[in-house]
């Protein structure tokens, strides 16, 4: 599978420890077959959220959008995640950027609203 995952994941969060892979709501133990499941189902959703827009105000509408995406598969979806992990060797945001980054976006947002709504563009 190219898409294989590779956890630093010592107490088993979301990785389940006979198989490797993420822990997941259907129970699904073969990552091809997970992937598939997961292009379909986050497919499904990503339909919804552009029928149903989720309006971004601030980092929590960021995970907001990720619950959606991700609410029949996994049921960590949405939440802030609480280990490091890596596809492919290149490693996911680390978490403790975390509260850095939430504050970051924020302010990016907040900034983003003070402009007059006719100059957003530029």
């Amino acid at each position: 599978m190219s898409d294989s995952y590779k956890y630093i994941d010592f107490d088993y969060t979301y990785v389940d420890p006979k198989t490797g892979i993420l822990k997941n709501i259907p129970g699904i133990t073969d990552p091809d077959v997970l992937l598939f499941v997961e292009s379909g189902a986050v497919t499904k959703r990503l339909q919804e959220l552009y029928n149903n827009p989720i309006k971004i105000k601030g980092i929590e509408n960021l995970f907001d959008i990720h619950k959606h995406l991700f609410q029949d598969i996994y049921v960590w979806a949405g939440k802030k995640r609480v280990v490091e992990i890596s596809k492919d060797g290149k490693q996911f945001f680390p978490t403790t950027h975390f509260d850095n980054a939430s504050n970051y976006i924020n302010s990016l947002m907040a900034d983003y609203k003070k402009i007059r709504k006719n100059r957003r563009k530029e």
